[in-house]
């Protein structure tokens, strides 16, 4: 008799884990057809309104996006603030800081609750306008299934094990997303994000007084830029929140111009380097020259590998999930 509870126990852990994964969850393309059909509509109107306002909030929706789907995943618990009984994922280190852009996805599902209460969830709304995000600076499209559930957990310890740092190794980033269900390719064209928005101080200090000028090449422009980066953030310490941008050749276009950096020897942080000058990254070398040659193979991996992103469900959700009505809090 003890055996039986053991094995089930067992293979619902495992169940639980494949889930969690890549793989494909109950999401559909018209999952909101008759409930709410013109929630993609509202999406894009706020993002336009969003990017056109500032550009570079194109990509901290896409962060938001990403550290979302890499704890827990993409189940909206990024967007939970902390109260006096619980503790979220916004002020894990990791995120401290470096997050922003809820008050773009509270705007959203605002204007969502009004034209269709309690019917499209904060996880769906973020994945969402990621992707309208991408489009609005230039980057592909992709349809995105929708259907996820929202979270009444999150989890501030995962935050600092399942996110990718700054000065990871090669490895350390790789075993990160196969985790995920998430190969190396996808790993590549998913750094591809990288091309718009802006990295702090304390996340590239250790890149650009490192082995920066042993990768790029030094010609005026990149002692010119290498200047500018040490003037707002010295080595000493201070300007930890100082920003830069990581492709500072197109900053607010959505295109390939990251890849030309790497090859160049100029990436913003480490853990990007590393992708083309890691000795241990031969096939993340050869994708990072497929994609500074080919803009298209890019782009179409790019999409593909969102998809992915997108379809890493927390399971939990859909046995005790639900619709918040403000994304920041769970509903009462």
């Amino acid at each position: 008799m003890k055996f039986r509870p053991s094995f089930l126990s067992i293979f619902i852990h495992l169940l639980l884990v494949t889930l969690l994964h890549a793989s494909d969850p109950p999401l559909s393309l018209d999952y909101y057809k008759s409930t709410c059909p013109n929630a993609e509509a509202i999406v894009r109107k706020e993002m336009e309104c969003a990017v056109l306002s500032d550009p570079r909030n194109a990509a901290l929706i896409l962060r938001l996006h990403f550290h979302d789907c890499f704890v827990q995943g993409c189940d909206g618990s990024v967007l939970l603030d902390d109260t006096v009984t619980f503790q979220g994922e916004k002020n894990a280190p990791t995120n401290l800081d470096a997050l922003k852009g809820f008050d773009i996805i509270d705007r959203i599902k605002n204007k969502l609750e009004s034209e269709c209460p309690g019917t499209v969830s904060c996880a769906d709304a973020l994945t969402i306008a990621a992707r309208d995000a991408t489009l609005l600076v230039g980057g592909p499209y992709w349809d995105v299934p929708v259907g996820r559930k929202d979270s009444k957990s999150g989890s501030f310890a995962l935050v600092e094990t399942n996110i990718p740092g700054a000065n990871d190794g090669l490895l350390s980033i790789i075993a990160k997303f196969i985790y995920q269900g998430l190969s190396v390719t996808d790993m590549v064209a998913l750094s591809g994000a990288h091309t718009i928005g802006m990295a702090r101080c304390t996340n590239y200090r250790a890149r650009i007084y490192g082995d920066y000028q042993i990768t790029s090449t030094m010609n005026p422009i990149v002692k010119s830029n290498l200047k500018t980066l040490k003037s707002t953030c010295p080595v000493a310490g201070g300007g930890d929140n100082n920003e830069a941008a990581m492709d500072y050749v197109s900053p607010n276009l959505f295109d390939n111009s990251y890849y030309h950096l790497l090859l160049n020897g100029e990436g913003l942080l480490n853990s990007d380097q590393e992708l083309y000058s890691s000795i241990l990254g031969i096939e993340t070398k050869k994708l990072v020259k497929k994609y500074a040659l080919d803009p298209l193979a890019f782009f179409e991996q790019f999409s593909e590998s969102m998809v992915k992103l997108g379809n890493i469900t927390n399971p939990e959700t859909y046995a005790d999930g639900e619709v918040r009505k403000n994304c920041r809090f769970m509903n009462t």
